[in-house]
């Protein structure tokens, strides 16, 4: 009887977990418009599940081709209805129908994914598209937002309404500066180290230098003449440069059903 319990227990355990494994595949894929096999639809849930564990957001990959709503808002209502306002999230969708493949972020991906990145992104997606290799073109959005979540928020970074054009700045420490405050914190603990050394040894207060029986003054006199003085002056060109590389930028953001959204899109 114990080992008919135990052989029925397995069972049920392996059907169980089965079920959750199958139900966790089609949890960030939802291939509407059949552009990839199965086995394309593995690995980049494979991909993907790397990704929302250290970015702590959710990663979607949509495709359709019967979709009449505009594609930006499209994306944006998928997300909001699948993790709610504000939360952490990312999607990639693909549109058959108005030939357009859009990008769109919600809550800290919006800070990742500046601008910028979207744009490189777009750039290293288009050709894929274009050529109808939607498969390799999920593959460059995923590679991209791992890479660019683990580069962290560039410094300087600020968001932008592009309705209101309300600017919002984001603090965030460079490396540089996490240095710089190390370094201080050590040299400023030193300083009181010997401070209270030497106060507990000399016990100021008490102890008088004498300064009357160890020191001497010897004056001279001396005159300085101003025979002639020069002043110089050279223009300092301003610096045009904006920046570059990921060092800095921001992101881009609207409102979709009370929610708020960055991201960019491309006709293919």
């Amino acid at each position: 009887m114990r080992k008919i319990s135990i052989t029925l227990f397995t069972v049920m355990f392996l059907l169980f977990g089965f079920s959750v494994s199958a139900q966790a595949a089609d949890d960030s894929i939802n291939d509407q418009a059949s552009l990839f096999t199965s086995e394309e639809i593995t690995q980049l849930n494979e991909a993907i599940t790397p990704i929302e564990a250290k970015a702590k957001a959710r990663v979607f990959i949509v495709t359709n081709s019967d979709n009449d709503m505009d594609s930006t808002r499209f994306a944006d209502y998928y997300m909001l209805d699948r993790i709610g306002k504000n939360q952490n999230g990312i999607t990639f969708y693909i549109d058959m129908n108005q030939g357009k493949f859009i990008i769109s972020t919600s809550g800290n991906m919006i800070d990742y994914m500046t601008d910028k990145r979207i744009d490189q992104t777009l750039d290293d997606i288009e050709p894929s598209m274009k050529n109808g290799n939607y498969f390799q073109a999920a593959q460059s959005f995923l590679k991209n937002t791992s890479y660019y979540f683990d580069q962290g928020v560039p410094g300087g970074h600020y968001r932008v309404d592009t309705a209101t054009g309300k600017v919002t700045r984001y603090k965030s420490l460079t490396t540089t500066e996490i240095i710089i405050a190390l370094v201080a914190s050590v040299v400023l603990s030193g300083i009181f180290f010997v401070i209270s050394i030497s106060k507990y040894q000399l016990k100021f207060g008490t102890y008088k230098y004498p300064f009357r029986e160890k020191s001497t003054l010897n004056l001279t006199r001396r005159n300085d003449v101003l025979i002639n003085s020069f002043v110089t002056t050279r223009r300092i060109p301003k610096n045009n440069s904006n920046g570059g590389g990921s060092g800095g930028g921001g992101s881009s953001t609207h409102s979709t059903g009370g929610g708020t959204f960055g991201g960019g899109g491309r006709s293919f």
